[in-house]
């Protein structure tokens, strides 16, 4: 049971660093090339988008990862699971306190109602998005490497 758990857990942790990489380093740079408001909007969409889906995914790997901690405890890698939970748990806290904020506002923008400085404010979401997905990145390699 507890390497169904490992492998389940590494799976969905592997997929949300897979989501979030191609966030910040696929869909934004194609977002940035489009012409006019186009990438405002899409960004806007995907804010709402993602803002929906990725609370559940970033908490619910969290618990897994807590799981598996607990339940491989006496287990070889249990360090490394720790040290993944940890780096998880700094993500949310990163993402509530940092992106979160952003990401509400600019999800309720318009080319009619976005601020003047709509631009500056998506390139801090950009700069801390690149720093969580480095944080989950060196989770997801711990969770595999515990699994060797």
């Amino acid at each position: 049971m507890l390497n169904a758990l490992e492998v389940i857990t590494t799976v969905i942790v592997g997929v949300m660093v897979g989501v979030e990489f191609s966030v910040a380093f696929v869909m934004n740079r194609i977002f940035n090339a489009l012409p006019e408001d186009s990438g405002q909007l899409g960004r806007a969409h995907g804010g709402r988008m993602l803002g929906a889906v990725m609370p559940f995914w970033y908490i619910g790997s969290l618990v897994l990862v807590a799981v598996w901690a607990v339940a491989g405890w006496h287990h070889h890698g249990a360090g490394l699971v720790v040290t993944a939970g940890a780096l998880l748990m700094l993500s949310v806290i990163m993402s509530i306190l940092l992106l979160v904020p952003i990401n509400n506002r600019g999800k309720t923008w318009t080319p009619e109602n976005r601020p003047a400085d709509w631009k500056e404010q998506m390139n801090r979401w950009d700069r801390w998005h690149y720093v969580r997905v480095a944080v989950i990145i060196a989770a997801f390699a711990l969770l595999a490497a515990a699994l060797a």
